[in-house]
């Protein structure tokens, strides 16, 4: 996988995808709470803002806003983040997300409000790509994006041509959504939709679920509810993936929910022909897991962009996840050093 030099970059990475406000009810239900924090979120632009506050890079998120106070504090959060907005402004409105950490045999439990949202109504031809990949030398989407319209899958195949010419690399986040794709034909229409894209991908993640339903490769051998982290099935659906599409690296997690606060957690990586995987966490202590397959994307792709070798990245990429998962909100809070004290292994005593 051939990564431009970081010399002469305007952007280490350009994201394209939504950016909701997400309501945290804290220790509440939903449907119970009279207060919420608010924080921004999306599944592609967590991966750039991650880049960008724990791993320091340059990053753009492409994406629309409802031009309105609520568009503003978006925008305002997505500033606070450090991640650049190119975007285009529309007279509609902006995706809401209202999601509960879960706690013990308590799942947690994701509600979205984002019919109809500025993001949706994108179409082909509103972007200029040409000039957004000058100087670029990694692009981003995912199913989650490309599940929220009839147009959408054809702007990001738009970009990803863009980003081809003008030798990016390219990732993708299968990430699918039964409550997205649903309106849309499903599993059957994921799949195909996934499938037309997929010859553009460089990269492809995703976890278990993703590849099964979003581009219909079954993970043989594993049970319904993932009752272990043997990687063994993972591995022979992984080669099945790519004996069909020219991936150069795909990556998936792998978690098993003990309950919504204990979770087994780990990750596989394959990439030159070989396998890679990052050290099992068992029984991971969890504060709010969503996000934590974002993180991981973040800190495999810093990985690479930086040099890295497969192994390091998905190591990464694991430590990463985890500690996102260790704070609210869909984004992570994590520092560096805190991703490399993980991967080397150091306990968590109190730093005085």
């Amino acid at each position: 996988m051939t990564i431009r030099p970081e010399a002469n970059c305007r952007w280490d990475l350009v994201a394209l995808g939504e950016v909701m406000l997400r309501f945290d009810p804290r220790d509440r239900r939903i449907s119970t709470a009279r207060t919420f924090d608010v924080h921004e979120g999306g599944g592609e632009y967590n991966v750039a803002r991650g880049l960008k506050r724990c791993f320091g890079l340059d990053t753009a998120v492409v994406t629309a806003l409802a031009d309105n106070p609520v568009g503003r504090l978006i925008q305002d959060l997505i500033y606070q983040g450090g991640v650049e907005y190119d975007g285009v402004g529309r007279a509609a409105r902006n995706g809401l997300n209202f999601t509960e950490r879960g706690f013990g045999v308590r799942a947690a439990l994701g509600c979205s409000d984002r019919g109809h949202t500025a993001v949706s109504q994108m179409k082909p031809g509103e972007i200029d790509w040409d000039e957004v990949f000058v100087g670029a030398r990694w692009f981003h989407t995912g199913g989650i994006f490309c599940a929220l319209s009839s147009t959408a899958a054809d702007v990001a195949l738009e970009a990803m041509q863009a980003a081809k010419r003008h030798g990016v690399i390219v990732s993708y986040d299968l990430n699918y959504r039964a409550s997205l794709w649903q309106d849309l034909g499903g599993k059957k229409q994921a799949q195909v939709v996934n499938g037309r894209l997929a010859p553009l991908v460089d990269v492809m993640l995703g976890n278990e679920e993703d590849f099964s339903a979003g581009l219909g490769f079954e993970v043989q051998g594993a049970d319904e509810n993932l009752q272990s982290l043997d990687t063994g099935p993972f591995r022979r659906m992984i080669e099945a993936a790519v004996r069909e599409f020219p991936f150069e690296v795909v990556a998936a997690t792998l978690r098993r929910a003990a309950s919504a606060t204990r979770n087994d957690w780990g990750a596989i990586c394959y990439a030159g022909g070989a396998f890679y995987e990052a050290p099992a966490r068992k029984e991971l202590e969890i504060y709010d897991r969503v996000g934590g397959g974002d993180s991981f994307a973040a800190g495999l792709i810093y990985g690479f962009l930086t040099g890295h070798c497969p192994q390091w990245s998905v190591d990464c990429g694991a430590a990463h996840g985890a500690l996102a998962m260790t704070t609210p909100g869909d984004t992570s809070m994590a520092t560096l050093s805190d991703v490399l004290a993980l991967m080397e292994g150091k306990a968590a005593r109190i730093v005085r």
